[in-house]
């Protein structure tokens, strides 16, 4: 069997490798549990719209918009994050 070529446009990524305004659907999150469980309780859940908003200076933490409201997250949480192009 033969995959599908993929677009590239449509690739996932890991969220800390989005830029400034960039946006995408949560497609996955994994790593550890409690992680992922804490990332889930703060609504990043797999099927969510999120927007880059900006890094700080130095790159961490990140500024992201999930469901209108602004969340702060370190880039080692961010890596965690699978988005999908919209």
């Amino acid at each position: 069997m033969s995959a599908a070529p993929r677009d590239a446009s449509n690739a996932e990524r890991a969220l800390d490798a989005l830029a400034a305004g960039e946006c995408g659907v949560i497609s996955d999150i994994d790593g550890d549990p409690s992680i992922a469980r804490r990332l889930m309780e703060l609504g990043l859940v797999p099927g969510t719209d999120i927007e880059m908003i900006r890094r700080a200076p130095l790159g961490d933490p990140l500024e992201v918009r999930v469901r209108g409201v602004h969340l702060s997250l370190r880039r080692t949480e961010a890596r965690h994050i699978h988005v999908a192009a919209r």
